[in-house]
């Protein structure tokens, strides 16, 4: 393995042809794969990156952003008035990479040293729904969910077996959950007594309770 200098920063060469190989030069830095997956959703300042990747330096992080840019994968650019504030973004090529974090979380999930505890971002939340959702579950059900996570609202939809979860304020839906990631998450992964604590559920909390039942981890593989 070489390493070649790209943007004044060391990253991995692998001189290999296949498109595997080149995945990881271009997303097999530390923390590269993440800050793609919090980018999944739409555009974030760099502060809210931090936010939602707590153990990430500004340093590192100004690395990753500069080699993610020059390779293609995310854009730089300045939301117009009255908001003016730079943001960082996928390019359409970028958010190609969700089926690979998607499969990739998939795969891992079945890891028996998989923590489903650990914290969670609220844009991790919104593509595990994503990942996780059953379509046989959930029939001809259709359904409209409302989250807040702190400042951060998102909008998750059902209908005809297709879920969209997308960053947006909670209107004109069934039910609007309030609370952290984490607690979502115990409330649809697990069979805990319900209602869910450390979670605020306005409106049809039947609703929330009918669409919990739509997701399941993937079976654990067998031990060593």
């Amino acid at each position: 393995m070489k390493l070649e200098k790209i943007t004044g920063k060391v990253r991995r060469r692998f001189d290999d042809a296949c498109g595997t190989a080149h995945g990881l030069e271009l997303l097999g830095e530390r923390w590269a794969l993440l800050i793609v997956r919090e980018l999944m959703l739409g555009p974030r300042r760099f502060g809210d990156l931090r936010a939602s990747l707590p153990g990430l330096s500004a340093n590192v992080l100004t690395q990753r952003l500069e080699q993610l840019e020059a390779a293609g994968i995310a854009v730089r650019r300045r939301l117009p008035p009255p908001a003016s504030v730079q943001v960082y973004d996928l390019t359409d090529w970028g958010r190609e990479a969700e089926p690979i974090i998607s499969e990739l979380g998939r795969w891992a999930a079945r890891s028996p040293g998989h923590d489903p505890t650990l914290p969670l971002s609220p844009v991790s939340m919104m593509l595990s729904f994503r990942t996780m959702f059953d379509p046989g579950k959930a029939g001809s059900a259709r359904t409209a969910l409302g989250f807040r996570f702190g400042a951060e609202s998102f909008v998750v939809r059902v209908a005809d077996g297709v879920l969209i979860a997308a960053r947006a304020e909670p209107n004109g839906v069934e039910a609007v959950i309030t609370g952290t990631p984490e607690a979502v998450a115990g409330a649809v992964y697990s069979d805990g007594a319900w209602p869910p604590e450390g979670l605020r559920i306005e409106g049809d909390a039947v609703a929330f309770q009918r669409f919990a039942r739509w997701f399941e981890l993937p079976p654990k593989a067998p031990a060593a």
